[in-house]
């Protein structure tokens, strides 16, 4: 069984500025849509030009169509040059949603330095860079919300993961420590650790409809998670229905953990 929230509607987040990160295609592309469905103007990158291009068109009758700029996170001067961009033709960024990562199974004797160090550079480097661009722009805006992402694999362990489950840790401390940080700039700073969410990619590359609903069996509610369901988790994280919320990580995934 499928539920697919009623999206409910934050007028805070109208003509908000929102930016973000891989939101071309799965989880991302929801939370663009999401975003710019409460009439927020939304930028977002990522590195799949075709799906990015596809994502603006589809979205085009909108109040404010969303902005694509293509971006390799790897490249923080890229990533540095975007968001000073979306500051010149969109205005402040009130609202981050660090959302790109990649979770590449791996066996861990072919782990390499080198592998390892673009595995936490994907995952995590982008996110604290991001957040330190965006502080001057909240900061002119008398605050601000950043949205991290985590996921549920780093709790338990995950096979073939470890280097993407070491960085989903990570992205819980790097958003305790910048709550600390930023809160003296009234910036709050949340994570959002989404479960088992089916997108196109866990579907093609991943998992078949037997460990799908082996999956959905073993959350406390038998839902497939689908991007929709973390999408409203991250605009609740960015409206002002939670300015008093900050430092937590708030986990979607059906009681599967």
């Amino acid at each position: 069984m499928t539920v697919r929230p009623e999206p409910a509607s934050y007028p805070s987040l109208r003509d908000k500025v929102v930016f973000v990160t891989g939101g071309a295609s799965g989880i991302g592309a929801s939370i663009v849509e999401a975003f710019v469905r409460q009439g927020a103007k939304v930028a977002f990158v990522d590195i799949d030009v075709a799906r990015g291009e596809h994502l603006v068109d589809q979205l085009a009758g909108a109040a404010h169509a969303p902005r694509f700029l293509p971006c390799d996170l790897l490249d923080i001067a890229a990533l540095r040059a975007a968001i000073e961009t979306v500051r010149l033709e969109l205005g402040a960024i009130g609202v981050l949603v660090n959302n790109a990562a990649n979770d590449e199974r791996h066996e861990l004797d072919d782990v390499t330095p080198e592998y390892w160090d673009r595995a936490q550079n994907l995952n995590l480097r982008h996110a604290f860079f991001a957040a330190q661009a965006v502080r001057p722009q909240m900061r002119e805006l008398g605050g601000g919300a950043i949205i991290n992402f985590s996921s549920i694999a780093w709790r338990s362990g995950a096979p073939r993961l470890v280097g993407y489950t070491t960085a989903k840790a990570a992205i819980v401390g790097l958003t305790r420590a910048l709550a600390v940080e930023l809160g003296g700039d009234e910036i709050r700073v949340n994570a959002v650790a989404p479960g088992a969410v089916m997108t196109e990619k866990q579907l093609r590359l991943w998992h078949t409809p037997e460990t799908t609903a082996a999956l959905v069996a073993k959350q406390a509610l038998h839902v497939r998670l689908e991007e929709a369901h973390v999408a409203a988790a991250v605009l609740f994280l960015a409206s002002d229905d939670s300015r008093a919320i900050t430092k937590q990580c708030l986990t979607v995934d059906a009681g599967l953990r």
